[in-house]
């Protein structure tokens, strides 16, 4: 919204710079923009006095003249008839460029040369008719500037109100609040209306058909008036905020409007059908055609103001052209009435039109000052347009609810600011903006809320008040008093974060899926029909069929991502997720969500060199990779199994893996079935681990123990025993943790040999054991002895033999 700082000054009185100015309006919650010195064009502009004037050899109606512009004569080829020798007219000299856009240059006119422009008042937006030059008092000083001489330093300022604030779409509105923050009055406009002739209720009538669009319509009547240009005063006022002057019956409409912020609207009263107004909605599809001559079907929602026949204006958006005012008006209609923001708002999107009225309305315009506004536009009509006022006032009033009365308390609204007003300083703050205080107690305060502010309608409303108006600077800065302890983080996320850690140092990348995924995903890793993990939650509204149901497993997701990554030629890859499944459970409302793991590893883990072949991943690759997991997070005993064939349909049989920690299975580890592969285009080998990570969670210590660093030496012994070549390496390790000797310190398979002397179905397997004492260096004989004791327990225990 533009308000310009001359219009203001009427109302009251500035005394900030325009700088200053704009500071306190935007700390007051009115943001200034920006603003524009209206003269800035002048400032080329200067006092030129005519010293000589001849006439044009080459034109009937042009004349030269020799113009003092302060530094010198000028030479000027000028056509106004009114231009004579001593006489002062405002210089426009050569560069400057004037309001309708025209910059002046050194020209020749007609042969003769002419170095600027002497100007009338209307090409300088100054008033008048433009049938001369603008005269000036001969006494100036020629080279004065023209802004100076008349004193026109008006600013117009560019305020960005929040839609919360429509009371301050008016010069009264933004007048109000430099009058509350400098501590001074607010003077409105004083009028009285001249003598009232005839009764209106006589001549015309108001009907409202629909109340809940319209609460209340006003209306007056003047006859006799005459259709001119306005004065200059008036658009000049219009000119200032970027109005254009029509004459002065529909710029008296506009001036009130952006005075009061009250639209109006003057209806040529001949051109009522039945002398009568009647507001309803419209019916479906019935045509209307308005000011801007576009034709428009309108709807049942819509409210239109009508005369007996027809509709002749979009209630609080735009006239109808079969109203408008005419050079030929004598009587007018005044319509000045509150209609109901939302219908306003779905008429004007409707309809394409954005108007300064039902920019107004939207926002909810004050119903008390319906009144004042029209008695405003009525006695300028009748001063400017030279008409008659018809006594009365036609005012249709529907409105059911009163004024609006809000408690305040002090310390609560201290105590919410960080403050220390007492309750007399936040009643004059209130006042200043017109609200009504009554003190109820020592601490509580009743206020009145004036109609025009719609933006309060609760206490922490008037709080907000009492902050603007004391100055959001000025409130002091209060730092917390509450102790700040520090959050200990989930358990869940140190554990997600840790292993993610863990994981990226093991050169792995973190992938992220969605959870959604499709039905036929458990087709592609050949789930069976009874594995439970075909049970879906399906979504009510999929982004697609591809996102359709929420995932029962990470491993489709995981093997799509390395299709995408293989098919843009990253080949070699290192990927994991943690994401959550989500799995239904009979009888329960919603499924139960697990936290898992899965890695992937496919490709070399070296590239080719001069020196050395590619080195592709293997099972025992991303077996490291569990094992160096499980290291790290301090889980102890895990140990891998052979997995039955058909346990995991989706992994290659006999190069799979169940993970176990503590006698309990945890995930599984291996090479992906090449069958499953071929579904997700997937041509090379792909190794895959996958985890419970929830479960994995829980055997995680919850703290560190601390070893000392040994001060003895160890010493190894190994053992070497035939066993069924289907045996498990870590059948033999079990055990001989089993027996519990107290100086094994390290134990780990080392060698497996089969064939030729081994006899056939059998194999050799060596196992080194490491022992140490804490308390001193072991001697070969105890260490001898414990040994053949260990090893004569293992062969007995799980009946293998010793090599010959």
């Amino acid at each position: 919204m533009k308000v310009s700082l001359s219009w203001l000054k009427e109302y009251v009185p500035i005394t900030l710079s325009i700088d200053e100015l704009a500071d306190a309006l935007t700390m007051a919650g009115l943001e200034v923009e920006g603003v524009e010195n209206r003269y800035a064009f002048l400032e080329t502009v200067v006092i030129g006095k005519v010293v000589e004037v001849s006439r044009h050899p080459n034109a009937d109606r042009l004349k030269l003249c020799r113009v003092d512009n302060g530094n010198g004569l000028v030479s000027v080829v000028c056509g106004a008839p009114n231009v004579a020798e001593g006489m002062a007219f405002p210089f426009a000299q050569v560069g400057t460029v004037l309001p309708n856009g025209l910059r002046l240059k050194k020209t020749v006119i007609r042969g003769e040369t002419s170095e600027g422009m002497l100007c009338s008042a209307l090409e300088l937006e100054l008033g008048g008719d433009g049938s001369g030059l603008m005269v000036l008092d001969a006494s100036l000083k020629p080279g004065t500037s023209l802004k100076d001489a008349l004193d026109l330093h008006d600013c117009t300022l560019e305020i960005g109100l929040t839609p919360n604030r429509p009371d301050c779409l008016s010069m009264i509105g933004v007048a109000r609040e430099i009058a509350a923050f400098q501590g001074v009055g607010l003077n409105l406009p004083e009028f009285s209306l001249p003598a009232g002739e005839g009764a209106i209720d006589k001549l015309t009538s108001v009907t409202i058909e629909a109340p809940d669009l319209c609460p209340r319509y006003a209306a007056r009547l003047l006859e006799g008036v005459a259709v001119a240009p306005s004065p200059h005063w008036l658009q000049d006022r219009l000119r200032s905020v970027g109005v254009r002057p029509i004459n002065n019956l529909v710029d008296v409409t506009n001036f009130v409007m952006l005075e009061t912020g009250q639209p109006l609207h003057a209806f040529d009263f001949d051109n009522l059908a039945g002398q009568c107004i009647v507001v309803r909605t419209a019916t479906e599809g019935e045509p209307f055609t308005t000011l801007d001559q576009k034709a428009h079907r309108l709807t049942g929602q819509m409210l239109m103001i009508c005369d007996g026949e027809r509709p002749v204006a979009v209630g609080g958006v735009m006239g109808g052209l079969n109203s408008e005012i005419e050079e030929t008006t004598t009587r007018v209609l005044i319509e000045s009435a509150c209609f109901d923001p939302i219908s306003i708002r779905k008429t004007s999107k409707a309809l394409g039109l954005s108007t300064d009225a039902s920019h107004r309305f939207e926002r909810g315009v004050d119903p008390d000052n319906t009144l004042f506004a029209l008695n405003r536009a009525a006695q300028l009509m009748a001063e400017l347009g030279g008409g008659r006022l018809v006594s009365g006032t036609i005012d249709e009033d529907f409105r059911k609810s009163g004024s609006l009365t809000l408690p305040l308390s002090v310390q609560e609204t201290n105590d919410l600011l960080g403050t220390d007003l007492n309750q007399e300083q936040m009643g004059q703050l209130l006042e200043s903006v017109e609200f009504k205080v009554k003190a109820e107690n020592a601490d509580r305060i009743q206020v009145d809320v004036p109609s025009f502010r719609v933006d309060v309608t609760r206490p922490r409303d008037l709080m907000e008040e009492v902050a603007r108006l004391s100055g959001y600077n000025l409130i002091p800065t209060t730092f917390p008093s509450l102790p700040v302890q520090g959050r200990t983080p989930a358990p869940l996320l140190v554990r997600r974060n840790r292993v993610r850690e863990i994981l990226c140092g093991f050169g792995f990348s973190e992938a992220i899926n969605y959870s959604f995924i499709s039905p036929a995903s458990c087709d592609r890793i050949q789930l069976a029909d009874d594995d439970p993990r075909r049970r879906h939650v399906v979504l009510l509204n999929p982004i697609s069929e591809e996102q359709a149901v929420m995932r029962t497993t990470l491993v489709p997701g995981m093997l799509e991502a390395a299709g995408r990554n293989i098919a843009r030629q990253q080949n070699h890859l290192c990927l994991f997720e943690i994401g959550k499944v989500f799995l239904p459970e009979d009888g329960a409302p919603l499924p139960v969500e697990k936290e898992m793991l899965v890695g992937i590893m496919t490709g070399s883990r070296t590239r080719s060199a001069w020196h050395t072949p590619d080195a592709a991943f293997d099972f025992y690759d991303i077996k490291g990779i569990v094992e160096g997991l499980m290291a790290a997070l301090e889980i102890k005993d895990a140990s891998f199994s052979a997995q039955a064939d058909d346990s995991c349909v989706y992994m290659r049989p006999g190069h799979t893996a169940v993970i176990r920690c503590k006698e309990q299975a945890v995930g599984l580890v291996g090479e992906v079935d090449p069958a499953v592969l071929e579904g997700f285009g997937l041509r090379q080998t792909v190794f895959l681990f996958e985890l419970d990570l929830e479960t994995v969670g829980g055997l995680i210590p919850d703290s560190k123990q601390m070893a000392a660093i040994p001060r003895y030496p160890s010493t190894s012994r190994d053992i070497t025993v035939i066993v069924d070549q289907a045996m498990e390496s870590s059948r033999l390790l079990e055990a001989v943790g089993r027996f519990g000797e107290t100086l094994v310190e390290d134990l780990f398979l080392f060698d497996v040999f089969s064939g030729e002397p081994i006899p056939e179905g059998k194999k050799s397997v060596s196992l080194r054991v490491v022992y140490r004492a804490a308390d001193g260096t072991l001697e070969d004989e105890t260490v001898n002895s414990i040994h053949k004791r260990l090893t004569s327990r293992l062969v007995n225990e799980i009946g293998a033999d010793l090599p010959a």
